[in-house]
């Protein structure tokens, strides 16, 4: 028969399965006395109850006593215990025991049996499990009273689920850090994010992540078999992401038993729970689905039980009353718990052994290793700590306060990551044990309270560190806004970041937003959502603002994308004419009606003004009706041709123009050169950009090599530049650049070229002064301000008049500045005859040349185009760095004697001078004015007075011969010369000099 002590006539059992109801039922039952404990198998668990307790009777009748933590008011009535902290012996009138089947827990159950048997309220005990107790309790304790309740809620097998799809309020367990960690992670990236609960978490930092499920900032609880301790949670599914675990001393598979326990959280008072298992688990058989639905689990036969009969007289002595078996059939001698294996440690200590003298010093020892091993760590090195207890206690009365401080200060550190702050808490929590046993500590109440505060500290950084970790705090809080169907808190920077809650969720530009490029799975569900929701009334606000912006406000790229305030609103794509592009806008679905209306009217204004604006002489004269015949042809050619059109394609249609015609054109911008028509305000940067652009939609000519950099180029002020060939040679053409030779040449440079040969190819023996660059005859030579207006060498512009169609003679320096000083002289404006005047006559040749007369513009020079003959087809476009020739390398004529000019020491070779002329054949078969026809119309004869001149001895292959002033025509007829004129005094003076 069992003792009498274990006489149950004041003794009542609640057992049943989970969500019965029965913790709320035993608090209902002990304020209803006027004392009372309570032992619940968990900290936290404890802490929960106590908040509960206090609500109902006051902070002040409630004491709450844990190994760690103790909260007792000098007037408590009421005590919320962890099972191992309850007194041994009590006289409250009421005493319940939550969780009683632990009994049979190997490692704690020893604990449970002895509170079971031997604690008891004078007026009621109340003893709450699970069901299968109902057998060994009555065994073990006759004449108690067993009530069944049961379950509030369904429960459900809802088989097997990947993780990532499992419903929401779900927990998922697994019983391992490491698994739960990577759950958690995946959870995170898929679903928001999840809390974590665990054992080795501190009550403070598991309080807190549950309190982060229980409030809606997340869907998911991963957990290990903590949560089936009576923690209240709002789970509607428990998935298995696990089927095994270490109970302390081996792997081994969950019982039917405690899976029911654990599956059991699912469901809260009225509302079904389901589980099944997820991730690496295997689905459950029939038999052991139909036990966890129908809570019909195999009775627990015996439980753990160690003798609380100790004899303190030695250490030998307590280790054998620990060994004692019990006597009583149903119990069964608990293996060795942490504390005796401790004992049995030390007993082998002779520093130990030897001060252990009296039962008082065995006692005290026993007590030492009553401490928790909460870091798990080795035996030997818990045992070490708790040596160093005792040792102070006997030898001090206390634990030596320098090594408190040491070892509380090693753990005051938040620093690091999870791992690292769950073995400082670990830590802590060992010292926050010591501070609260009493007579432990010479000042107790400071070491609790800065163990207290080290412990909250790192639980709170723990619990931070879980949930930057595992949650996702912007999808959280998202989803919550989104299921409560309140209006979210949206603000907009004028960067165009977009934070919904404060929490950054993506850009706004111009109409479209684009996400958070980190938001992945649920998270980009929940940005999105949250976009659509928070910015519905800002697309239309912004399209208002868009309507009523100037012009100012937009900005057209090169890439052909249009920007409001720098934001992209639009792009141009090709459309039916090349300056009529369609402009696509960029906006998002949620731009629409009436608002996607007036952006795109004000967004199609600004471009059609855009272009207008820039290209305006080809739009007018798209427009120009008074425009008819020829010169409407020639204007739509130029529209087709982007502003320039080479003379010589249309020489038949400028010979037909009328002046009227004429007129009418370059009221619109066109000028007409010798070599082009075109319109020179779109040479320039920004037209030519735009014109690039337009040709490029219509060409898909954005990508080609080259796109934008001419232009870029033609922006730096360049008159010619060397064509690169990898690009695409319309480039050039659109920048106002032509191909001659090596190098690319803008039209309106070459205009310029154009005027300054001119004069020379034109003037003729006693027409005047020698104009600059002529050498008479018909033909010319390069001048400094020819290659300075192109940014060319003396090679460079061989090339470039090659490509005009000129060719060239070499004559020797010395013979050409010899003839050269006598044409100028033979054309030297007469001087008055007065004799102190004739030396300065006699030294006219070394006198700088007068400037040139001004050459009149293009237009009223003929508009029949310069002799292209023989002119190459443009070479490849290139782009390279110009620079105009140095000074020594270009070829110029020189008026000063060849002696002065010779460098005194190792003179370079004299380079020929190339003397430039036009191939008269070539200019008739081009349509050009016959030999000798003036612009007028009128025949030059002889001497220039109307008698036709005979024809030119073109000589070997139609080079004419003679010097450099031979004329390309036979001689003429020489006047005598009148003695009395300057010319003839003159020649006198010069022939004395020679003589």
């Amino acid at each position: 028969m069992p003792p009498d002590f274990f006489d149950g006539h004041t003794v009542k059992a609640v057992l049943g399965p989970t969500n019965t109801g029965k913790t709320h039922y035993a608090i209902e039952r002990m304020v209803a006395h006027s004392s009372g404990v309570i032992g619940l198998p968990l900290r936290l668990l404890a802490r929960e109850v106590y908040g509960r307790v206090a609500q109902k009777v006051g902070a002040g009748q409630v004491a709450l006593i844990t190994g760690e933590e103790k909260i007792v008011p000098p007037k408590a009535r009421y005590s919320v215990c962890t099972v191992e902290a309850m007194p041994s012996q009590t006289d409250v009138a009421f005493v319940a025991i939550d969780e009683v089947q632990l009994a049979g827990d190997l490692e704690r159950g020893h604990i449970f049996t002895d509170r079971i048997l031997n604690l008891r309220g004078r007026e009621e005990t109340l003893l709450l499990g699970a069901g299968t107790m109902t057998g060994i309790l009555r065994a073990l304790i006759p004449g108690i009273d067993i009530v069944s309740r049961p379950r509030l809620s369904h429960l459900a097998y809802a088989g097997s689920k990947k993780i990532t799809r499992l419903p929401r309020r779900s927990a998922i367990v697994a019983f391992s850090a490491d698994e739960v960690y990577a759950i958690a992670e995946l959870i995170r990236r898929q679903r928001g994010g999840a809390a974590v609960v665990m054992g080795a978490l501190s009550p403070r930092t598991r309080n807190a992540q549950v309190e982060l499920y229980q409030n809606g900032d997340v869907e998911y609880l991963v957990a290990t078999d903590a949560i089936g301790m009576g923690l209240n949670l709002d789970v509607d599914h428990v998935a298995f992401a696990q089927l095994r675990k270490f109970d302390g001393y081996a792997f081994r598979d969950l019982n039917p038993a405690e899976m029911g326990q654990i599956a059991g959280r699912a469901g809260r008072h009225m509302r079904d729970g389901t589980f099944g298992v997820s991730g690496h688990a295997h689905p459950l058989d029939d038999e052991t689905v139909k036990r966890i639905e129908g809570h019909e689990f195999d009775p627990v036969k015996v439980l753990q039980w160690r003798s609380r009969e100790l004899d303190f007289g030695s250490i030998a002595d307590l280790l054998r009353s620990l060994e004692v078996p019990p006597e009583t059939p149903g119990l069964t001698k608990a293996l060795p718990a942490v504390d005796q294996r401790a004992l049995d440690f030390l007993s082998r200590d002779a520093t130990v052994a030897d001060t252990c003298r009296g039962r008082d010093e065995v006692s005290l020892l026993w007590d030492a290793c009553v401490l928790p091993d909460y870091r798990k760590i080795a035996p030997a090195q818990h045992a070490d700590i708790i040596s160093q207890i005792f040792l102070d206690l006997v030898r001090r009365g206390h634990v030596d306060e320098d090594y408190m401080a040491e070892q509380v200060l090693r753990a005051d550190r938040a620093d690091g990551e999870i791992d690292t702050l769950s073995a400082r808490i670990a830590q802590i929590r060992t010292w926050t044990y010591v501070a609260n046993r009493p007579g432990w500590l010479a000042d107790p109440l400071h070491w609790q309270e800065k163990t207290r505060a080290i412990e909250d500290k790192l639980s709170d950084a723990l619990h931070d560190r879980l949930t930057k970790r595992f949650v996702d705090r912007r999808t959280s809080v998202l989803m919550k806004r989104l299921r409560e169907n309140v209006t979210m808190e949206a603000e907009i920077s004028p960067s165009g970041d977009v934070t919904v809650e404060g929490h950054h969720i993506g850009q706004l530009d111009g109409f479209r937003f684009s996400a958070d490029k980190s938001a992945e799975g649920e998270d980009a569900k929940a940005v999105k959502a949250a976009a659509a929701k928070a910015l519905a009334t800002e697309f239309e606000a912004r399209a208002d603002r868009f309507a009523a912006a100037g012009n100012s406000d937009f900005a057209l790229g090169s890439d052909g994308v249009l920007r409001w305030l720098g934001q992209p609103v639009g792009t141009l794509t090709s459309g039916e004419e090349w300056l009529k592009p369609r402009l696509v806008l960029l906006a998002d679905e949620q731009l629409t009606g009436p608002a996607r209306d007036k952006v795109a009217a004000r967004a199609e204004r600004f471009v059609g003004h855009h272009i207008e604006t820039h290209l305006k002489p080809l739009v007018d004269l798209g427009r120009a009706d008074e425009l008819s015949g020829i010169a409407r042809g020639i204007g739509f050619r130029l529209i087709e041709n982007y502003g320039i059109v080479p003379r010589r394609e249309i020489a038949d249609e400028i010979k037909s123009l009328d002046q009227d015609g004429r007129a009418a054109l370059r009221r619109y911008g066109a000028r007409f050169g010798f070599y082009h028509i075109f319109v020179p305000s779109l040479v320039k940067p920004a037209p030519a950009g735009l014109l690039t652009l337009l040709w490029a939609l219509q060409n898909d000519g954005k990508d080609k090599p080259g796109y934008g950099d001419v232009v870029q180029q033609l922006a730096t002020g360049r008159t010619s530049l060397v064509p690169d060939p990898s690009y695409d040679t319309a480039f050039y053409k659109l920048a106002g650049y032509r191909h001659l030779g090596s190098r690319a040449v803008r039209v309106d440079i070459l205009e310029r070229l154009a005027d300054l040969i001119r004069p020379a190819l034109q003037w003729r023996e006693g027409s005047g002064t020698l104009p600059d660059g002529a050498a008479g005859g018909g033909r010319f030579f390069v001048t400094p301000a020819m290659m300075s207006i192109l940014g060319a060498t003396a090679e460079d512009m061989e090339a470039v008049l090659g490509s005009l169609g000129y060719r060239h003679d070499k004559v020797e320096p010395a013979e050409f500045d010899e003839k050269l000083t006598a044409l100028k002289a033979a054309n030297a404006p007469a001087a008055p005859e007065t004799p102190t005047e004739e030396p300065a006559a006699a030294s006219a040749e070394a006198q700088p040349e007068a400037p040139a007369e001004e050459p009149a513009p293009a237009e009223t020079q003929p508009e029949t185009p310069a002799p292209e003959a023989g002119a190459a087809e443009p070479a490849p476009e290139t782009a390279a760095q110009d620079a105009p020739a140095p000074a020594e390398a270009v070829e110029t004529p020189t008026e000063q004697p060849v002696e002065q000019a010779a460098e005194p020491e190792e003179a370079e070779e004299p380079k020929p001078v190339m003397v430039w002329y036009q191939v008269r054949g070539d200019r008739n078969r081009r349509g050009q004015r016959p030999q000798g026809q003036r612009p007028d119309g009128d025949r030059r004869g002889k001497g220039g007075h109307g008698k036709p001149k005979g024809k030119r001895d073109h000589g070997q292959k139609g080079k004419p011969k003679g010097d450099v002033a031979a004329s390309a025509r036979p001689p003429r007829r020489e006047k005598p010369m009148d003695p009395d004129s300057p010319f003839a005094k003159l020649a006198a003076l010069k022939d004395q000099m020679k003589k």
